[in-house]
């Protein structure tokens, strides 16, 4: 049986273009539904966020998945999938870690502390993936940026006009702080390092495991990889 020709190259642009523009279309919606007091169930307007059943963070692993299955189509696939897999595991382990650790060594961080050590954890957790599948990784940080950068433009209006939606809720412990500060603080540099490497973080846990668990079928039916 001849070998399967690959499919051409994927162009990240071409990869992430309609995932990026469901995810803006999901932030567009989330903030609807918070300036017109929808249910918080669906759009939680607390500080953070968290729990919203409307919301682009659930997106990260669906698109790693699909980011992940399109790559290894086109012949764009990791090295080796258990590789693969094993550096993602071990970005995961190093976030937890890096997590719990303050409280478990009994170290408190204040504001700032708190903010540069997440964002920094979270960063390094995410660069220790790349080594397992280097185009999944360029991929979800592409993704990762074309989601982040509108949210944060959102949150310079929002902090600004004070809307009263999770884009400008404070955390109880912030010091007063000017608009220009306030925004670099909560949403400039969070969404640009701390959120993106969840994305990458996220994408790769899942996309990795997509991807080895669709290469096991294919050995399984015969199919060549």
């Amino acid at each position: 049986m001849p070998e399967p020709i690959p499919s051409a190259p994927l162009s990240i642009g071409k990869l992430i273009l309609v995932p990026s523009l469901i995810t803006v279309g999901v932030t567009i919606l989330r903030l609807v539904g918070e300036l017109e007091h929808w249910t918080p169930l669906l759009f939680n307007p607390a500080s953070g966020g968290g729990g919203s059943l409307v919301g682009i963070s659930w997106l990260a692993p669906i698109f790693g998945i699909y980011f992940a299955l399109k790559l290894a189509k086109s012949g764009a696939g990791p090295s080796s999938s258990p590789r693969a897999i094993g550096y993602a595991l071990l970005g995961a382990i190093v976030l937890v870690l890096c997590a719990f650790a303050p409280s478990k060594l009994g170290i408190e961080h204040g504001f700032y502390d708190r903010l540069l050590y997440g964002s920094g954890f979270f960063v390094l957790s995410a660069l220790i993936t790349w080594r397992g599948w280097p185009e999944l990784f360029k991929a979800l940080l592409a993704y990762g940026l074309a989601a982040r950068i509108p949210v944060a433009v959102i949150m310079f209006f929002a902090f600004r006009g004070n809307w009263g939606t999770h884009y400008d809720a404070l955390p109880p412990d912030m010091p007063p702080l000017g608009l220009l500060a306030k925004y670099l603080w909560l949403g400039f540099i969070p969404q640009l390092t701390l959120w993106v490497a969840f994305t990458i973080l996220a994408g790769m846990f899942f996309g990795t495991i997509a991807a080895g668990i669709a290469r096991l079928v294919k050995i399984e039916r015969g199919i060549p990889v």
